[in-house]
Protein backbone atom coordinates (compact mmCIF):
# COMPACT_ATOMS: atom_id res chain seq x y z
CA UNK A 1 0.00 0.00 0.00
CA UNK A 2 1.28 3.18 -1.12
CA UNK A 3 1.16 6.20 1.10
CA UNK A 4 -0.37 9.11 0.06
CA UNK A 5 2.55 11.72 1.16
CA UNK A 6 0.21 14.71 -0.02
CA UNK A 7 -2.70 13.89 2.59
CA UNK A 8 -0.25 13.72 4.91
CA UNK A 9 1.62 16.70 4.15
CA UNK A 10 -2.15 18.62 4.09
CA UNK A 11 -3.43 17.00 7.64
CA UNK A 12 0.40 18.59 9.49
CA UNK A 13 -0.03 21.79 7.40
CA UNK A 14 -3.74 21.79 8.54
CA UNK A 15 -2.89 21.72 12.01
CA UNK A 16 0.43 24.04 11.93
CA UNK A 17 -1.85 26.67 10.09
CA UNK A 18 -5.47 27.07 11.35
CA UNK A 19 -4.67 26.34 15.14
CA UNK A 20 -1.42 27.80 15.06
CA UNK A 21 -2.28 30.96 17.53
CA UNK A 22 -3.71 28.36 20.03
CA UNK A 23 -1.27 25.86 19.60
CA UNK A 24 2.03 28.48 19.92
CA UNK A 25 0.54 29.36 23.08
CA UNK A 26 0.00 25.96 24.97
CA UNK A 27 3.58 24.64 23.34
CA UNK A 28 5.48 27.62 24.69
CA UNK A 29 3.81 28.30 27.86
CA UNK A 30 5.06 24.60 28.85
CA UNK A 31 8.60 25.38 27.56
CA UNK A 32 8.57 28.54 29.95
CA UNK A 33 6.84 26.39 32.94
CA UNK A 34 9.87 24.14 32.70
CA UNK A 35 12.18 26.64 34.42
CA UNK A 36 9.54 29.26 35.82
CA UNK A 37 11.46 27.64 39.37
CA UNK A 38 14.29 29.47 37.98
CA UNK A 39 12.30 32.67 36.50
CA UNK A 40 11.35 32.86 40.77
CA UNK A 41 14.79 33.13 41.84
CA UNK A 42 16.21 35.31 38.85
CA UNK A 43 13.31 37.69 39.58
CA UNK A 44 12.47 37.15 43.22
CA UNK A 45 15.45 37.47 46.20
CA UNK A 46 13.25 36.64 48.29
CA UNK A 47 13.13 32.77 47.51
CA UNK A 48 17.05 32.39 47.07
CA UNK A 49 19.00 30.19 49.61
CA UNK A 50 22.02 29.48 50.33
CA UNK A 51 22.17 25.26 50.78
CA UNK A 52 23.58 24.36 54.14
CA UNK A 53 24.18 21.02 55.36
CA UNK A 54 20.75 21.03 58.01
CA UNK A 55 17.36 22.16 57.48
CA UNK A 56 15.58 23.95 60.42
CA UNK A 57 12.95 22.86 62.78
CA UNK A 58 9.74 22.55 60.96
CA UNK A 59 7.83 23.79 63.94
CA UNK A 60 10.24 26.78 64.01
CA UNK A 61 9.18 27.56 60.37
CA UNK A 62 5.69 27.43 61.93
CA UNK A 63 5.92 29.58 64.55
CA UNK A 64 7.61 32.46 62.03
CA UNK A 65 4.80 32.38 59.78
CA UNK A 66 1.94 32.15 62.87
CA UNK A 67 4.10 35.31 64.07
CA UNK A 68 3.92 37.03 60.57
CA UNK A 69 0.71 36.09 59.62
CA UNK A 70 -1.39 35.34 63.33
CA UNK A 71 -4.70 34.98 61.60
CA UNK A 72 -3.96 32.90 59.18
CA UNK A 73 -3.70 29.61 57.97
CA UNK A 74 -1.67 27.07 56.05
CA UNK A 75 -2.76 25.23 53.55
CA UNK A 76 -0.19 23.54 51.59
CA UNK A 77 3.62 23.32 52.33
CA UNK A 78 5.03 22.73 48.61
CA UNK A 79 8.93 21.32 49.35
CA UNK A 80 11.86 23.23 47.08
CA UNK A 81 12.89 20.46 43.97
CA UNK A 82 16.28 22.62 44.19
CA UNK A 83 18.43 23.43 46.94
CA UNK A 84 18.78 26.78 46.05
CA UNK A 85 14.95 27.88 46.01
CA UNK A 86 13.14 28.23 49.84
CA UNK A 87 9.92 26.40 50.45
CA UNK A 88 6.95 27.66 49.37
CA UNK A 89 4.01 27.73 51.56
CA UNK A 90 0.69 28.83 50.90
CA UNK A 91 -1.56 30.83 53.48
CA UNK A 92 -4.63 31.76 53.36
CA UNK A 93 -4.68 35.21 55.23
CA UNK A 94 -8.31 37.48 55.41
CA UNK A 95 -9.89 35.40 52.16
CA UNK A 96 -6.53 35.73 50.22
CA UNK A 97 -3.78 33.27 49.01
CA UNK A 98 -0.23 34.50 49.97
CA UNK A 99 2.91 32.28 48.81
CA UNK A 100 5.55 32.64 51.62
CA UNK A 101 9.04 32.11 51.25
CA UNK A 102 10.62 29.93 54.05
CA UNK A 103 13.92 28.87 54.10
CA UNK A 104 14.20 25.43 54.80
CA UNK A 105 17.49 25.73 56.00
CA UNK A 106 17.51 28.50 58.90
CA UNK A 107 13.72 28.52 59.40
CA UNK A 108 13.17 32.26 58.30
CA UNK A 109 10.12 33.50 56.26
CA UNK A 110 12.22 35.99 54.11
CA UNK A 111 9.11 37.25 52.33
CA UNK A 112 6.09 36.49 50.45
CA UNK A 113 4.12 37.28 46.88
CA UNK A 114 0.40 36.79 45.79
CA UNK A 115 1.77 35.70 42.62
CA UNK A 116 4.72 33.65 41.65
CA UNK A 117 6.17 33.13 38.06
CA UNK A 118 5.98 28.72 38.35
CA UNK A 119 2.19 29.57 39.69
CA UNK A 120 1.18 31.64 36.69
CA UNK A 121 2.80 29.99 33.93
CA UNK A 122 1.62 26.49 35.77
CA UNK A 123 -1.88 27.76 35.38
CA UNK A 124 -1.45 29.15 32.02
CA UNK A 125 0.15 25.82 30.72
CA UNK A 126 -2.47 23.76 32.77
CA UNK A 127 -5.73 24.91 31.86
CA UNK A 128 -5.28 28.75 29.96
CA UNK A 129 -6.87 30.19 32.73
CA UNK A 130 -10.31 29.04 31.67
CA UNK A 131 -12.91 27.49 34.45
CA UNK A 132 -15.26 24.67 34.35
CA UNK A 133 -12.49 22.09 33.26
CA UNK A 134 -12.89 23.78 29.70
CA UNK A 135 -9.66 24.72 30.00
CA UNK A 136 -8.13 21.61 30.96
CA UNK A 137 -9.28 19.64 28.05
CA UNK A 138 -8.46 22.47 25.78
CA UNK A 139 -4.99 21.98 26.40
CA UNK A 140 -5.56 18.45 26.58
CA UNK A 141 -7.09 18.11 22.86
CA UNK A 142 -3.82 19.51 21.86
CA UNK A 143 -1.68 16.43 22.98
CA UNK A 144 -3.48 14.74 20.31
CA UNK A 145 -2.65 17.23 18.10
CA UNK A 146 0.99 17.04 18.40
CA UNK A 147 0.88 13.47 18.25
CA UNK A 148 -1.01 13.85 14.69
CA UNK A 149 1.33 16.85 13.65
CA UNK A 150 4.08 14.47 14.55
CA UNK A 151 2.77 10.92 12.37
CA UNK A 152 2.45 12.49 9.52
CA UNK A 153 5.33 14.85 9.43
CA UNK A 154 7.48 11.51 9.70
CA UNK A 155 5.36 9.57 7.12
CA UNK A 156 5.12 12.41 4.39
CA UNK A 157 9.15 13.42 5.29
CA UNK A 158 11.10 10.86 3.79
CA UNK A 159 14.22 9.26 5.87
CA UNK A 160 13.85 11.59 7.98
CA UNK A 161 16.04 9.28 10.34
CA UNK A 162 18.60 9.83 8.01
CA UNK A 163 18.61 14.08 7.83
CA UNK A 164 20.06 14.51 11.06
CA UNK A 165 22.83 16.78 9.65
CA UNK A 166 21.48 18.07 6.24
CA UNK A 167 20.94 21.69 6.31
CA UNK A 168 20.65 23.82 3.00
CA UNK A 169 22.56 27.35 3.73
CA UNK A 170 22.92 28.58 -0.18
CA UNK A 171 19.86 28.07 -1.82
CA UNK A 172 18.01 31.11 -0.63
CA UNK A 173 16.21 32.21 2.77
CA UNK A 174 13.13 29.51 2.08
CA UNK A 175 14.85 26.89 1.12
CA UNK A 176 17.09 27.64 4.39
CA UNK A 177 14.03 28.08 6.76
CA UNK A 178 12.33 25.28 5.45
CA UNK A 179 15.84 22.92 5.85
CA UNK A 180 15.97 24.72 9.01
CA UNK A 181 12.51 24.00 9.91
CA UNK A 182 12.83 19.52 8.85
CA UNK A 183 16.17 19.78 10.93
CA UNK A 184 14.55 20.95 14.20
CA UNK A 185 11.74 18.82 13.98
CA UNK A 186 13.94 15.85 13.50
CA UNK A 187 16.27 16.26 16.36
CA UNK A 188 13.07 16.63 18.33
CA UNK A 189 11.76 13.88 17.70
CA UNK A 190 12.09 12.33 20.68
CA UNK A 191 10.90 15.15 22.81
CA UNK A 192 7.90 15.59 20.55
CA UNK A 193 6.81 12.16 21.17
CA UNK A 194 7.43 12.06 24.71
CA UNK A 195 5.29 15.26 25.24
CA UNK A 196 2.42 13.89 23.22
CA UNK A 197 2.35 10.64 24.87
CA UNK A 198 2.54 12.27 28.08
CA UNK A 199 -0.23 14.48 27.59
CA UNK A 200 -2.91 11.97 26.20
CA UNK A 201 -2.04 10.12 29.67
CA UNK A 202 -3.09 13.29 31.22
CA UNK A 203 -6.48 13.50 29.21
CA UNK A 204 -7.14 9.62 30.13
CA UNK A 205 -6.65 10.43 33.63
CA UNK A 206 -8.78 14.10 33.73
CA UNK A 207 -11.14 12.13 31.81
CA UNK A 208 -10.96 8.88 34.12
CA UNK A 209 -10.38 6.57 31.23
CA UNK A 210 -10.24 3.03 32.28
CA UNK A 211 -10.75 4.27 36.12
CA UNK A 212 -7.29 5.66 35.32
CA UNK A 213 -7.66 8.17 38.03
CA UNK A 214 -9.83 6.25 40.31
CA UNK A 215 -6.61 4.05 40.21
CA UNK A 216 -4.06 6.15 40.16
CA UNK A 217 -5.38 8.65 42.87
CA UNK A 218 -6.59 6.77 46.43
CA UNK A 219 -9.18 8.01 48.05
CA UNK A 220 -7.77 9.94 51.38
CA UNK A 221 -8.46 8.10 54.71
CA UNK A 222 -11.10 9.04 56.89
CA UNK A 223 -9.96 9.76 60.64
CA UNK A 224 -12.55 8.26 63.59
CA UNK A 225 -10.57 8.99 66.45
CA UNK A 226 -11.15 12.40 66.45
CA UNK A 227 -10.17 14.73 69.68
CA UNK A 228 -10.54 18.43 68.87
CA UNK A 229 -8.95 20.78 70.94
CA UNK A 230 -9.87 24.93 70.71
CA UNK A 231 -6.48 25.77 69.57
CA UNK A 232 -7.34 22.97 66.88
CA UNK A 233 -10.76 24.05 65.98
CA UNK A 234 -9.29 27.65 65.73
CA UNK A 235 -6.61 26.97 63.44
CA UNK A 236 -5.01 23.18 63.09
CA UNK A 237 -2.48 24.03 60.84
CA UNK A 238 -0.79 25.83 63.40
CA UNK A 239 -1.47 23.19 66.38
CA UNK A 240 -0.09 20.44 64.37
CA UNK A 241 3.77 18.94 65.70
CA UNK A 242 5.40 19.10 62.45
CA UNK A 243 8.33 17.55 63.24
CA UNK A 244 6.92 14.21 65.13
CA UNK A 245 4.83 13.78 61.42
CA UNK A 246 7.61 14.06 59.86
CA UNK A 247 9.54 11.54 62.28
CA UNK A 248 6.31 9.06 62.03
CA UNK A 249 6.13 9.66 58.27
CA UNK A 250 10.38 8.74 57.79
CA UNK A 251 9.53 5.57 60.52
CA UNK A 252 7.08 4.31 57.68
CA UNK A 253 9.42 5.07 54.47
CA UNK A 254 12.67 4.51 55.68
CA UNK A 255 14.99 7.27 54.03
CA UNK A 256 12.08 9.28 53.04
CA UNK A 257 12.79 12.67 52.22
CA UNK A 258 10.04 14.94 53.16
CA UNK A 259 8.68 17.63 50.42
CA UNK A 260 5.04 18.63 50.24
CA UNK A 261 2.77 18.57 53.39
CA UNK A 262 -0.96 19.40 53.15
CA UNK A 263 -2.48 20.07 56.75
CA UNK A 264 -6.18 19.22 57.50
CA UNK A 265 -8.44 21.45 57.60
CA UNK A 266 -10.15 19.47 60.61
CA UNK A 267 -9.59 16.95 63.02
CA UNK A 268 -11.64 14.55 60.89
CA UNK A 269 -9.11 14.69 57.58
CA UNK A 270 -5.53 13.12 57.79
CA UNK A 271 -2.51 14.81 57.75
CA UNK A 272 -0.97 14.32 54.05
CA UNK A 273 2.70 13.88 54.02
CA UNK A 274 4.59 12.77 50.46
CA UNK A 275 8.29 12.52 49.28
CA UNK A 276 11.04 11.08 47.43
CA UNK A 277 12.57 7.74 48.06
CA UNK A 278 15.17 5.71 46.67
CA UNK A 279 12.35 5.04 43.91
CA UNK A 280 13.94 6.94 40.57
CA UNK A 281 11.78 9.06 38.53
CA UNK A 282 8.22 9.21 40.31
CA UNK A 283 6.95 12.31 41.62
CA UNK A 284 6.72 13.17 45.38
CA UNK A 285 3.13 11.98 45.72
CA UNK A 286 3.88 8.39 44.56
CA UNK A 287 5.24 8.26 48.13
CA UNK A 288 2.32 9.09 50.64
CA UNK A 289 1.81 8.84 54.19
CA UNK A 290 -1.30 9.53 56.04
CA UNK A 291 -1.06 10.90 59.44
CA UNK A 292 -4.12 10.88 62.00
CA UNK A 293 -3.60 14.63 63.35
CA UNK A 294 -4.67 13.83 66.98
CA UNK A 295 -2.76 10.92 67.59
CA UNK A 296 0.19 10.89 64.61
CA UNK A 297 -0.38 7.20 64.14
CA UNK A 298 -0.27 5.89 60.62
CA UNK A 299 -3.96 6.19 58.96
CA UNK A 300 -2.80 5.24 55.21
CA UNK A 301 0.75 4.77 53.34
CA UNK A 302 2.13 4.41 49.67
CA UNK A 303 5.76 3.14 49.07
CA UNK A 304 6.58 3.94 45.10
CA UNK A 305 8.50 0.66 45.44
CA UNK A 306 5.20 -1.04 45.36
CA UNK A 307 2.53 1.13 43.73
CA UNK A 308 0.69 -0.60 40.32
CA UNK A 309 1.95 -0.20 37.26
CA UNK A 310 -1.26 1.81 36.11
CA UNK A 311 0.20 4.63 39.77
CA UNK A 312 3.67 4.21 38.55
CA UNK A 313 2.70 5.24 35.08
CA UNK A 314 0.75 7.92 36.56
CA UNK A 315 3.32 9.35 38.96
CA UNK A 316 6.42 9.51 36.02
CA UNK A 317 4.23 11.57 33.69
CA UNK A 318 4.77 14.77 35.51
CA UNK A 319 8.91 14.48 35.54
CA UNK A 320 8.91 13.09 31.78
CA UNK A 321 6.74 16.10 30.95
CA UNK A 322 8.34 18.82 32.26
CA UNK A 323 12.12 17.39 32.73
CA UNK A 324 12.25 18.05 36.33
CA UNK A 325 13.69 14.67 37.11
CA UNK A 326 17.29 15.16 36.67
CA UNK A 327 17.46 18.78 38.51
CA UNK A 328 18.73 21.82 36.49
CA UNK A 329 20.07 19.73 34.10
CA UNK A 330 17.56 18.12 32.72
CA UNK A 331 15.20 21.16 32.75
CA UNK A 332 17.41 22.92 30.52
CA UNK A 333 17.61 20.51 28.13
CA UNK A 334 13.56 19.92 27.67
CA UNK A 335 13.33 24.14 27.61
CA UNK A 336 15.97 23.78 24.56
CA UNK A 337 13.37 21.14 23.29
CA UNK A 338 10.27 22.92 23.90
CA UNK A 339 11.77 26.50 22.52
CA UNK A 340 12.44 23.75 19.41
CA UNK A 341 8.85 22.55 18.59
CA UNK A 342 7.68 25.69 19.74
CA UNK A 343 9.72 27.22 16.41
CA UNK A 344 8.40 24.90 14.62
CA UNK A 345 5.26 26.48 14.94
CA UNK A 346 6.58 30.04 13.61
CA UNK A 347 8.75 28.11 10.82
CA UNK A 348 6.06 25.95 9.43
CA UNK A 349 3.73 29.03 9.15
CA UNK A 350 6.56 31.33 7.78
CA UNK A 351 7.60 28.97 5.12
CA UNK A 352 3.67 28.54 4.21
CA UNK A 353 3.18 31.70 3.38
CA UNK A 354 6.38 32.51 1.79
CA UNK A 355 5.81 29.49 -0.68
CA UNK A 356 5.64 30.22 -4.17
CA UNK A 357 2.34 29.62 -5.58
CA UNK A 358 1.27 30.52 -9.13
CA UNK A 359 -2.14 31.98 -8.11
CA UNK A 360 -3.91 33.36 -5.63
CA UNK A 361 -6.69 30.97 -4.86
CA UNK A 362 -3.57 28.29 -3.74
CA UNK A 363 -2.49 31.28 -1.30
CA UNK A 364 -6.02 31.97 -0.35
CA UNK A 365 -6.24 28.48 0.44
CA UNK A 366 -3.24 28.49 3.01
CA UNK A 367 -4.81 31.57 4.97
CA UNK A 368 -6.22 30.44 8.65
CA UNK A 369 -10.16 31.55 7.11
CA UNK A 370 -12.82 31.25 10.16
CA UNK A 371 -9.95 29.91 12.03
CA UNK A 372 -8.51 32.82 12.61
CA UNK A 373 -11.64 33.78 14.93
CA UNK A 374 -11.76 30.81 16.67
CA UNK A 375 -8.33 30.86 17.43
CA UNK A 376 -8.89 34.83 18.77
CA UNK A 377 -11.95 34.12 20.06
CA UNK A 378 -10.50 31.42 22.39
CA UNK A 379 -7.60 33.43 23.07
CA UNK A 380 -9.69 36.65 24.17
CA UNK A 381 -11.69 34.73 26.58
CA UNK A 382 -8.33 33.22 27.68
CA UNK A 383 -7.53 36.56 28.39
CA UNK A 384 -10.53 38.02 30.10
CA UNK A 385 -10.74 34.68 32.62
CA UNK A 386 -6.78 35.28 33.03
CA UNK A 387 -7.83 38.93 34.23
CA UNK A 388 -10.81 37.82 36.58
CA UNK A 389 -8.73 34.80 37.83
CA UNK A 390 -4.76 37.32 38.44
CA UNK A 391 -7.82 40.05 40.73
CA UNK A 392 -10.28 38.21 42.25
CA UNK A 393 -7.72 34.86 43.17
CA UNK A 394 -4.27 35.83 43.18
CA UNK A 395 -4.99 39.82 44.11
CA UNK A 396 -2.37 41.07 41.88
CA UNK A 397 -0.33 43.86 42.12
CA UNK A 398 -0.92 46.91 39.58
CA UNK A 399 2.35 46.79 38.37
CA UNK A 400 2.70 42.51 37.89
CA UNK A 401 -1.30 43.22 35.88
CA UNK A 402 1.06 45.82 33.93
CA UNK A 403 3.80 43.44 33.33
CA UNK A 404 1.68 40.69 32.43
CA UNK A 405 -0.41 42.76 29.86
CA UNK A 406 3.02 44.15 28.17
CA UNK A 407 3.98 40.69 27.06
CA UNK A 408 0.46 40.10 25.66
CA UNK A 409 0.77 43.39 23.97
CA UNK A 410 3.84 41.95 22.45
CA UNK A 411 2.39 38.78 21.57
CA UNK A 412 -0.78 40.53 19.95
CA UNK A 413 1.05 42.48 17.90
CA UNK A 414 3.65 39.88 16.70
CA UNK A 415 0.90 37.67 16.25
CA UNK A 416 -0.85 40.19 13.79
CA UNK A 417 1.91 41.25 11.84
CA UNK A 418 2.50 37.42 11.12
CA UNK A 419 -0.82 36.33 10.31
CA UNK A 420 -2.57 39.61 9.26
CA UNK A 421 -0.09 41.97 7.74
CA UNK A 422 2.06 39.78 6.32
CA UNK A 423 -0.27 37.24 4.90
CA UNK A 424 -2.55 39.81 3.65
CA UNK A 425 0.60 41.32 2.01
CA UNK A 426 1.43 38.22 0.07
CA UNK A 427 -2.15 38.01 -0.94
CA UNK A 428 -2.49 41.14 -2.92
CA UNK A 429 0.74 40.67 -4.25
CA UNK A 430 0.06 37.17 -5.54
CA UNK A 431 3.81 36.05 -4.37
Amino acid sequence: MKLNRKLFFRIHSWIGIKLSILFFIVCFSGTLATLSHEMDWLFIPEMRVVPQKNIASKNKIVSNIREAFPNGKIEYWGGSEEPYLCDIVYIQDNDERIYGFVNQYTGELQGSAHLTFQRFFRDLHYFLFIPFQIGHFTVLIFAFLLFISFVTALLFYKKWYLKLFQLEVKKGAIVFFRSLHRLVGVWSVPFTLLFSVTGLWYFAERANLGGISDIANPKTPVITNQIETDEALANLSFSIDYDKAIAAAQKEIPGLKVMDILPPKSSAQALYINGKSDVALVRNRANRVYLNPNTYEVAGVQRASSISTVTWLNDIADPLHFGNWGGLFTKIIWFIFGLGISSLILSGIWISLKRKVKNRAKIKAQQMGKWKYINWLIYFIMLGFMYYILITRYHISFLGLMVISTGWLVFIGLAWYLFSYQLKKLVELGK
